[in-house]
């Protein structure tokens, strides 16, 4: 699609009870900015939806006048895919209420809500779902391709707790998908991206979840890699439910807990959060402290909000990123031997390797269950993101991402991923990604909802 034919925006403008923001608007350059700045789009017209008939108003706009669309939740996509050169964007972020009905154990999230928002709001009762591990994330592209966090492995992804959506389709109907109202498409969403149409409300089942959880850093130089990575694969490899994981290659953080002599060294170590006891939690990290001492070791309570925002400030608007990601069946000698080497190789003290820990709940679904891009057999993923707070050092970062993620690939569990983690829409890492059958079924259900692509500014299905 392209914008080559004529419209009157004023036609957009009137059936809209948002904002609809033009070029020559004060607002544009503000409204167009996403968090990646190495992405930098001029589009056409900005729809800043306040419900779903004006969702539902600027779809059929944009497919009756042949302009491209791109839709924006938390504008978090690395890959550029919340905006769009010279289309319409379907801005969302003014929609981002949040209902929560404690007695169910059930929210009603708005498509536009960033995971702060619903944190704040469930954790008021006590409550939370699986969502992302920074809080100013878009909740929508997030549940779609599936929606990892600190309580994957005590309660699975945010798809594995979605009840029922809000969508507006192709054609501009707004449906209430569920297992028993449009199953096939309820089935699609979970997992499949944002192919099928833009999610303006989600219900999602909670979990009793805080407010104080357990948290602990635990941090080896570089030159310990090998020692630390060998002693955390015996630990997080085998979890009590109430405990997760990530294995992380960051610098050491400037936080009060890290001794100053400290602050910004290269390290590789572990994030633990505990939603348990607290004998439960000191257990796991005094496993780990028995077999390798670390350098940098702070375990404390903190409220789950606080540990839902952490990495917040490392992980500005307006910085410059890449990321690739793979699946790991383990962490193995060799596995090991890739990640001390090529960690070493960064340039930007802002760049990460995270590594979560997928296994207990995250297991429980059936493979077939829902579209979600990746088996359901314990595992690890592993997420190299380059950061960059100017322009000029992204190359290089660029270039440490793909160096590592090819060094992984031997190891890795083939050439798919979790679609949250593709940058690069590249057609066949798409398919091996979703596999044949399950993308098959997509690709069918695709031709039903969108037979003519109008929703690809995505890890894209075609239509059957």
């Amino acid at each position: 699609m392209t914008s080559t034919a004529r419209y009157d925006a004023t036609e957009l403008r009137a059936a809209l009870t948002g904002q609809l923001i033009e070029p020559t608007d004060g607002r544009y350059d503000e409204a167009r900015k996403v968090f990646n700045a190495d992405i930098d789009r001029r589009p056409a017209l900005i729809a800043q939806c306040a419900s779903s008939g004006d969702v539902a108003a600027a779809v059929e706009f944009a497919r009756r006048n042949g302009l491209e669309i791109a839709v924006r939740s938390g504008a978090h996509s690395m890959s550029g895919a919340s905006t769009v050169e010279d289309g319409l964007v379907i801005d969302l972020s003014a929609m981002r209420g949040v209902t929560v009905d404690p007695a169910k154990w059930v929210a009603r999230v708005q498509g536009g809500a960033l995971n702060s928002d619903m944190d704040a709001a469930t954790q008021a009762h006590g409550l939370a779902v699986t969502a992302g591990m920074v809080g100013h994330t878009g909740l929508g592209g997030l549940t779609l391709g599936g929606g990892m966090g600190w309580l994957s492995r005590k309660a699975g992804l945010t798809i594995d707790n979605l009840l029922s959506a809000e969508i507006v389709v192709a054609d501009g109907r707004v449906l209430r998908i569920s297992e028993t109202e449009h199953p096939d498409l309820f089935w699609a969403v979970r997992g499949g991206g944002g192919n099928f149409g833009v999610v303006t409300e989600f219900e999602l089942r909670l979990t009793e979840v805080g407010p104080t959880v357990q948290f602990g850093l635990l941090l080896w130089p570089l030159e310990r890699g090998v020692e630390a990575l060998q002693a955390l694969r015996t630990v997080v490899g085998d979890l009590p439910p109430n405990v997760n994981a990530m294995i992380a290659g960051a610098d050491a953080p400037p936080a009060p807990f890290v001794p100053e002599e400290h602050h910004l060294l290269p390290c590789l170590g572990v994030i633990l959060v505990g939603f348990g006891t607290d004998d439960e939690f000191e257990g796991v990290a005094e496993r780990i402290r028995s077999q390798s001492r670390p350098l940098i070791d702070a375990t404390m309570p903190l409220p789950y909000t606080a540990v839902q925002t952490l990495f917040d400030e490392a992980n500005p608007w307006g910085n410059h990123y890449y990321d690739k990601s793979c699946y790991l069946p383990d962490f193995t000698d060799e596995v090991i031997e890739v990640v001390v080497e090529h960690f070493a190789r960064k340039q930007s003290p802002l760049s990460v390797m995270l590594t979560y820990r997928l296994d207990a709940a995250y297991c429980e679904p059936e493979e077939d269950a829902t579209a979600f891009s990746g088996g359901r057999s314990p595992r690890y993923i592993v997420f190299l993101i380059a950061n960059a707070a100017e322009p000029s050092l992204l190359p290089a970062e660029r270039e440490w991402v793909r160096g590592f993620w090819e060094a992984l690939r031997p190891m890795s569990m083939g050439s798919g991923t979790y679609v949250n983690g593709i940058t690069e829409y590249d057609e066949d890492r798409v398919l091996a990604s979703y596999g044949t059958a399950k993308y098959a079924r997509l690709a069918a259900i695709k031709s039903q909802y969108d037979p003519g692509n109008l929703f690809h500014r995505n890890v894209n299905v075609k239509p059957a």
